[in-house]
């Protein structure tokens, strides 16, 4: 009698991944969806309040004769803080394993860590004290931002990106006025702005980190911690995709934040605004701005969203972004008027209402593997985090010595183009 064969052992790629690091297929719900704004409206207002408020009011009491110096260092450090902490922490999720999950664990350290830490914050006197305690607020609110940008490509599904990927954009601007109102009108000291504060990222990242499933990584599925470092760059030759994704972004994100440095001085010395408006302040046309900015950002990046899901086209979106978001700046460099600056921030809204889902989304779908989702998350947001630094070092001469605000705004415009026409070279996602 013939023996019959013996089959061959299955492939081990042919393995059903682990639920941690399977494609979701299942569309979220509502209230995961709040959970996760939730978070991120207290982690941007834990960004968003000492850097509008409370740190340049703390940074004048110590230092008055060198403020602008000492809040630059201070800023300047907490920014390459995150920088450096955000893909690190990322890569660490990545590798975690237990019954929390991979991201539970390190959202609420993130939040623990940052609400006490502003807490701590607020109490300090002394420059060094101040510098020490804002890097380590950025520091661990890095474990937070790195942790719920993975969220999205952990538990959303590519049809749906788009739509949360817009509700998740709203806290981003929201922050910035609601951070703003609380620490200058409900709190108008320094240390108990800061104490609220700390007490609402904490408040506000909880739901989310006790309630949103997180399946475990099996330990055999574990990226291996001696290749954590060596694992932060990620190859463009290998993965063109995603360079030209970072690409794109950073060269939008450096145009809109050259765009704001400055407003402030541009509304005071080109447009004049304290002599179109006796009795104001350039101040109160920054804010009038900022509103309009917020508003329309607000209005516009779910509905991008939603549309981009149903078309199922990201890159015409973060194209046409891109040239609406140049366009303001053109505006500005012919016509420095208060009318045109105000029609440029409902324009700028607009673009960056539709740039920031429609992009947060294409980024989900050229990441280079499900086991590095928030480490690669977390170096794609040195390219949104990179302009911060970089905007300055670029716009400073411009203004002073290569032909002021006209070719400012000019360089601005162009850069925008330069990131809508990049954004075609990425051919993963339609």
């Amino acid at each position: 009698m013939r023996t019959p064969p013996v089959p061959p052992p299955p492939d081990p790629s042919e393995r059903p991944l682990p639920a941690a690091l399977a494609e979701p297929t299942r569309p979220v719900r509502t209230l995961w969806v709040a959970g996760i704004s939730l978070a991120n409206l207290g982690m941007w207002m834990a960004f968003f309040g000492p850097l509008q408020v409370l740190l340049p009011e703390q940074v004048g009491r110590i230092a008055p004769t060198d403020k602008e110096t000492v809040l630059a260092w201070v800023t300047g450090v907490g920014a390459m803080m995150a920088l450096i902490a955000t893909p690190l922490a990322g890569a660490s999720s990545d590798r975690t394993t237990g019954p929390l999950g991979r991201r539970r664990p390190w959202v609420l350290a993130g939040a623990v860590l940052g609400g006490a830490g502003l807490i701590v914050l607020g109490t300090q006197d002394t420059v060094v004290g101040v510098l020490l305690g804002w890097s380590f607020v950025q520091t661990a609110l890095s474990f937070l931002n790195a942790t719920l940008l993975a969220a999205v490509p952990d538990h959303v599904p590519r049809s749906q990106r788009g739509a949360v990927s817009g509700w998740i954009g709203v806290p981003q601007s929201a922050g910035v006025v609601a951070a703003v109102v609380l620490v200058t009108v409900v709190v108008t000291e320094v240390a108990p702005g800061y104490t609220l504060i700390g007490v609402l990222t904490l408040a506000c990242a909880l739901p989310f980190a006790l309630l949103s499933p997180d399946p475990p990584l099996p330990r055999q599925a574990r990226p291996p911690w001696r290749d954590l470092l060596r694992n932060m760059w990620v190859s463009p030759r290998r993965h063109p995709d995603f360079g030209w994704a970072f690409l794109t972004r950073f060269l939008i994100g450096t145009g809109n934040a050259m765009f704001i440095l400055y407003l402030l001085y541009f509304l005071r010395d080109a447009v004049g605004y304290e002599e179109l408006f006796p009795g104001s302040e350039a101040t109160d046309g920054l804010l009038t701005l900022i509103l309009v900015y917020t508003a329309t950002v607000v209005a516009t990046t779910v509905v991008a969203g939603v549309i981009s899901d149903r078309l199922g086209r990201r890159r015409v979106m973060v194209a046409l972004a891109g040239v609406v978001m140049g366009v303001p700046a053109f505006m500005v460099a012919l016509s420095p008027t208060w009318t045109t600056l105000l029609v440029g921030a409902v324009v700028l809204g607009v673009g960056f209402g539709v740039f920031l889902s429609v992009d947060n989304a294409l980024v989900t779908e050229v990441l280079p593997s499900a086991q590095g989702r928030a480490k690669d998350l977390g170096i794609v947001n040195i390219a949104s985090s990179g302009p911060q630094v970089i905007a300055p070092v670029l716009a400073g001469p411009i203004v002073v010595h290569l032909g002021g605000y006209p070719v400012l705004y000019t360089v601005c415009g162009l850069i925008c183009l330069c990131g809508a026409a990049v954004v075609w070279k990425i051919e993963g996602v339609r």
